[in-house]
């Protein structure tokens, strides 16, 4: 499918694994330039080498999204390497501080929105320059079905991402006239180092197998997921795609929720 983003540069925060990961591989299939970022150059280079890309139209420098002088750095970085951007990616995040309310402290909470909430505006207000400047821009930010619908068990990851979907509704009225428009996909339990790191920890207090864990959250924690099973990268990814796209030429300020109806209201 011919997303017309040819010639387009896109930077995909999260990029050395997972959603982030399978997006820039799709974008470079549609012949955007990439520049893939995370917290760890070495494990990020080894992502880069799996997208096998064409010369000159992949880059990878890593970042972190907590500190407003790395991502500044990032930026010229991305200047001197491809110039300015037309797409942003925001697939970075952290499943951060888990427990019921009373369980979890101050730096629990914050640390958590640290990275899950001021992360995505501090990689905004240090891009938006380039995304109003060409008339044409995208902003996609990943969030979670926990956005919508909480679990109590992880509390300042859900009001982080909710945090999210407001501020991304609300930045997609200020620059749609300039040809920005600012879109979030909602994912649940998909098949991420980030699910693997809470299956492997529920197996252990389970004492079963990762398998085992893994049906058992399905069956007690997300019922609704109809397909019975957890999502594969790619079939995010290519959501997020399409809302990079110019095939989504209408869409502004929209959550897709990809979650095989977990969330279990309309």
């Amino acid at each position: 499918m011919d997303l017309g983003i040819q010639g387009k540069t896109a930077l995909v925060f999260g990029g050395d694994s997972g959603i982030g990961w399978n997006t820039a591989r799709i974008l470079l299939a549609e012949g955007a330039t990439v520049v893939v970022t995370d917290l760890d150059q070495a494990r990020l280079d080894n992502s880069a080498d799996q997208l096998e890309a064409p010369p000159g139209r992949l880059h990878a420098f890593a970042a972190d999204v907590t500190k407003a002088d790395s991502l500044a750095a990032l930026h010229e970085r991305v200047r001197g390497a491809v110039g300015e951007i037309d797409i942003l990616v925001q697939s970075s995040g952290v499943t951060g501080a888990q427990g019921l309310f009373h369980e979890i402290d101050e730096q629990g909470w914050l640390d958590t929105i640290d990275i899950d909430l001021m992360g995505p505006v501090r990689i905004t207000r240090e891009f938006i320059s380039d995304l109003r400047n060409g008339g044409w821009g995208r902003i996609v930010y990943l969030v979670s079905e926990d956005a919508s619908q909480p679990y109590d068990d992880e509390l300042p990851y859900c009001a982080a991402k909710a945090g999210v979907l407001s501020f991304a509704k609300g930045l997609s009225r200020s620059y749609a006239s300039e040809g920005l428009l600012v879109n979030c996909v909602s994912p649940a339990f998909i098949h991420t180092p980030m699910t693997d790191a809470m299956m492997d920890k529920r197996a252990k207090q389970l004492g079963s197998s990762f398998d085992e864990a893994v049906s058992s959250f399905l069956d007690e924690e997300r019922p609704y997921m109809e397909l019975g099973r957890r999502g594969e990268p790619e079939e995010v990814a290519n959501v997020v795609a399409f809302l990079c796209s110019d095939l989504a030429s209408f869409v502004n300020g929209a959550n897709y929720r990809v979650d095989s109806g977990s969330v279990a209201t309309i």
